[in-house]
């Protein structure tokens, strides 16, 4: 078998990353009172921006309401359940898409006529958007794992309020929240069942 070509070669995990990232992370249902240093907030970014999008198209946008002031605006978005938990949250990510990702695409890509392919397709550009956009928040969380901060995704919110406070111009759109900072495992629930690799999963 040849060797692999690149900078480096890949290599598994051990079991403490894994931990980490996936067996023993929960989804945080509180935090610590500790607060969340932006210089952290930098680093998160920066990891999950080296994740793959299709055409490097990087939709995902971020706004961290870093302060109380901030949360206060989020919080009549917020459903019952997920009230509490966000007002004590040190940050809650706003975690968005740009619709007009396009216009980055002669910085971010190697091959010219992207932007203009995306600018006379809508659909295109829109399911490129959802979809990568999401993927990029995903990247996110494991990032933030990675660095040491526990996460607290949700989508019990409204998102048409988060949209008319935050984003006003409708050039970015809300896809869902994370509450981020350090989990207190007092609060957390009984971890709740995943489904099995033959309900979820076909080889073919």
């Amino acid at each position: 078998m040849p060797e692999p070509k690149g900078p480096f070669s890949v290599t598994p995990l051990d079991n403490a990353a894994l931990d980490t990232l996936f067996l023993k992370a929960r989804t945080a249902n509180g935090f610590l009172d500790k607060p969340v240093p932006e210089a952290l907030l930098k680093q998160v970014y920066e990891l999950a921006a080296l994740g793959p999008t299709s055409m490097n198209t990087q939709p995902t946008r971020y706004v961290f309401l870093n302060s109380k002031e901030a949360r206060e605006r989020l919080l009549p978005a917020m459903l019952p359940g997920n009230l509490d938990k966000t007002r004590t949250a040190p940050v809650t990510v706003i975690v968005a898409t740009d619709t007009r990702f396009y216009e980055y695409m002669p910085q971010v890509w190697h091959r010219e006529g992207a932007k203009e392919n995306f600018e006379a397709n809508a659909a295109l550009a829109s399911a490129t958007a959802t979809r990568n956009g999401t993927l990029g928040g995903a990247y996110f969380i494991v990032a933030a794992r990675a660095l040491g901060l526990d996460c607290g995704p949700m989508s019990g919110f409204d998102i048409g309020k988060v949209d008319a406070e935050f984003f006003p111009d409708g050039r970015w759109k809300t896809n869902f929240l994370i509450n981020l900072g350090y989990g207190d495992d007092s609060l957390l629930f009984k971890r709740n069942a995943r489904l099995g690799f033959d309900e979820a999963c076909r080889v073919l």
